[in-house]
């Protein structure tokens, strides 16, 4: 397959770039990495986000190049969906992407639906950014400071740091390389992991008083509410890493975020320990994601969401 979609780069001119709503490192990194190698085989190519890039990853390599509006999709021969399962996470244009004759899927979420036969998956790697490293790897691409610096951004988001059950040696190989080749550890770190606006600090802040511990069940939990983000004069994005606070009780197996997104509706970002398969919960809530990180979205008020929650997490045990 690998060889296939090498053919089809070598092959077409014209390329769109995208991953899903709610912008994370890894899709972020692995958009711009694959931006600069196509651009550096002197192909057209657009980056195309729903979502507006977070502050905190403005800083990459040619993060100003996104674009928020399509245009006309006849300009484009292939389409690169990055990070996504499943072609609907790329917001309200996924009908009109879905029509570029030529949809090549790079990623690693499990629950992945086959969205497209011409794909690189594999639901044990650390991240897309590693999968992109497999590719590029394979190319033989001139691997600058700039590629290298999006990729490992990838790989640390999605890694935790380098810290969760999908971190392997495969991932530390890659890691090292990307750092030999001018990654810059600690300056990409600072920029993704310090440098906080007032703003997140003053809704975490808010957020750690619904902090919930239920250690007979090994689940904790934080709530976010629009009330509190209007308050705080804080958006979405301050949100992102919310959910490993809870996660890092002692005691605790299975963390959640609930974010509210409108009356009655919540996003549910969940983590969890160990063999502890979340994935599961979102799963039965029309979610998906990874062992020990999914998500999913659910209508209702806050306390019947949580005890839906509960259920399923007893049902687990």
């Amino acid at each position: 397959m690998i060889n296939k979609i090498i053919e089809t780069i070598n092959e077409e001119q014209s390329f769109l770039i995208t991953s899903h709503v709610r912008l994370d490192g890894d899709a972020l990194g692995s958009e711009l990495a694959l931006f600069l190698v196509l651009k550096d085989l002197g192909k057209k190519v657009v980056i195309y986000n729903q979502d507006e890039t977070p502050t905190h990853y403005s800083f990459l390599p040619a993060a100003q190049k996104i674009v928020h509006q399509l245009g006309d999709i006849k300009q484009y021969g292939v389409v690169f969906v990055l990070d996504c399962s499943e072609l609907e996470r790329v917001g309200e244009k996924a009908k009109e992407i879905g029509k570029i004759k030529i949809l090549i899927n790079i990623d690693h979420h499990i629950s992945n639906n086959g969205l497209s036969p011409l794909k690189i998956w594999d639901g044990k790697a650390s991240s897309t950014g590693e999968l992109l490293f497999r590719l590029f790897r394979q190319m033989r691409c001139k691997m600058t400071k700039d590629i290298c610096t999006n990729l490992y951004a990838a790989i640390l988001t999605d890694t935790g740091g380098f810290r969760y059950s999908n971190t392997s040696k495969d991932t530390l190989w890659a890691a090292g390389n990307l750092v030999e080749n001018g990654a810059d550890p600690q300056w990409i770190s600072e920029n993704i992991y310090e440098s906080d606006s007032p703003a997140k600090l003053k809704l975490l802040a808010k957020a750690l008083e619904t902090l919930s511990l239920d250690f007979k069940n090994k689940i904790s939990s934080l709530v976010v509410t629009q009330k509190a983000l209007m308050e705080a004069g804080a958006s979405y994005e301050h949100t992102e890493g919310f959910v490993e606070i809870p996660r890092s009780v002692k005691g605790i197996s299975i963390a959640v975020l609930y974010t509210q997104l409108a009356n009655d509706y919540f996003k549910l970002s969940l983590r969890s320990k160990g063999k502890v398969n979340v994935e599961k919960i979102a799963k039965k809530f029309g979610g998906g994601g990874h062992a020990n990180a999914a998500a999913c979205r659910i209508k209702g008020d806050i306390e019947t969401i949580k005890l839906k929650i509960l259920k399923a997490v007893k049902e687990m045990q």
